[in-house]
C-alpha cells in the first residue's frame, strides 16, 4: 500500500493498521503504564517480570511501550532475542551478540562465566542495567530458561545481574508451572495479563489510530460501531480488518470509508450457504 497514496488521498501520516506503526501511535492504557513503571523500578534492582495473554491481546505492544521507555532510562541497555526457539549453543551465541560478548557455545561454562564478568565489570564500573527482552518465550525450551534463571544471578541470588522481561501466551504459563522451572516461576516479581478487549476498549483504540496517523473521519461512526462489534475483543482482528478496508477503499478512491464498503467486501468473501436437497415425495 502506498504511503504516498494515503497521503494524498485521505491526508494520513502513515497507515494506521500498520503493525509497524510509529511509537508515538501506540496506545497507553493505564494498565499498560502501571506496569511500565513497575518495570522501570524493576530495572534499577534487576529481576524478572511477565507478560502473558492470548494472541491479539496486547501483548507485543505492551513489551514494544515497555521497551521504548527502558530505551529513555539513563544506564539502561536493552536487548531483544530474535530467536527464542533457539537451544542453548545458539541462544548463548545471540547473547554474546546482544552483550557484545565474545561467547564459545561448545565451552557452556567458559561462555556463561565470561558473560557474568562482563556484567559484573559493567555494574561496578559504569553501572549499565542490561534488559533483555524475549516476546513469544513459550518457543524457548525448559533447559534456555533454567540457563537464563541461572545467569540472571550472582552472589546466591543476593545479586540480579540483568532484567528479563518475559512475554507469552498461556503455554508459557503452563511452561512455568513444570517442577524444574518452578524456581523461575517464583522469581517472577511483576505482571502484566493481557485480556480480550472490550467494545469500548476496542472503540478507543480505533479513534486513537485514526487521529494519530492524522484523520479521525476516515471512517464513518457506523463503521466503526460494526468493525467492533464484529471483532471478538481481539485487537489484532479488528487493526486486520481496518487494514483490508483501507487497502479497499484505497482502490477505489473512496473519499471516506463506511458500512457500503464493510458489506461489499466482506459479504462478497462470505462463502454462500449449501442448496438444500430436495427431499422425497
Amino acid at each position: 500500500m502506498s504511503p504516498k497514496k494515503l497521503l494524498a488521498l485521505w491526508g494520513l501520516k502513515w497507515n494506521p493498521f500498520t503493525p509497524e506503526l510509529p511509537h508515538e501511535a501506540l496506545l497507553v492504557t493505564a494498565r499498560i503504564e502501571s506496569f511500565a513503571w513497575r518495570v522501570e523500578q524493576l530495572v534499577q534492582e534487576g529481576g524478572f517480570a511477565l507478560i502473558s495473554g492470548e494472541s491479539g491481546t496486547g501483548k507485543s505492544v505492551a513489551l514494544r511501550i515497555v521497551a521504548q521507555r527502558l530505551s529513555a532510562v539513563r544506564d539502561v541497555t536493552v536487548g531483544v532475542v530474535e530467536r527464542p526457539q533457539s537451544k542453548s549453543a545458539d541462544f548463548y551465541r545471540e547473547l554474546g551478540d546482544i552483550f557484545s560478548v565474545q561467547l564459545r557455545p561448545s565451552n557452556r561454562w567458559g561462555g556463561f562465566r565470561a558473560l557474568r564478568e562482563r556484567w559484573k565489570a559493567h555494574l561496578a564500573a559504569t553501572r549499565v542495567k542490561p534488559v533483555l527482552l524475549v516476546d513469544e518465550a513459550q518457543e524457548m525450551y525448559p533447559s534456555v530458561l533454567s540457563e537464563l534463571r541461572i545467569l540472571a544471578s550472582a552472589d546466591f541470588d543476593a545479586t540480579s545481574l540483568l532484567t528479563v522481561i518475559l512475554s507469552g501466551d498461556g503455554r508459557l504459563l503452563e511452561l512455568l508451572r513444570q517442577e524444574d522451572l518452578v524456581p523461575l516461576g517464583t522469581r517472577i516479581r511483576t505482571r502484566l495479563h493481557t485480556e480480550p478487549a472490550s467494545r469500548d476498549e476496542l472503540l478507543t483504540l480505533l479513534r486513537h489510530a485514526l487521529s494519530k496517523a492524522g484523520n479521525a473521519s476516515l471512517m464513518t461512526p457506523q463503521l466503526m460501531d460494526t468493525l467492533v462489534d464484529h471483532a471478538a475483543g481481539n485487537y489484532r482482528v479488528l487493526m486486520t480488518m481496518g487494514a483490508d478496508l483501507l487497502a479497499h477503499g484505497l482502490a477505489r478512491e473512496a473519499e471516506q470509508l463506511d458500512e457500503k464498503l464493510y458489506l461489499e467486501v466482506y459479504q462478497a468473501n462470505r462463502p454462500s450457504a449449501p442448496a438444500k436437497k430436495k427431499g422425497r415425495v
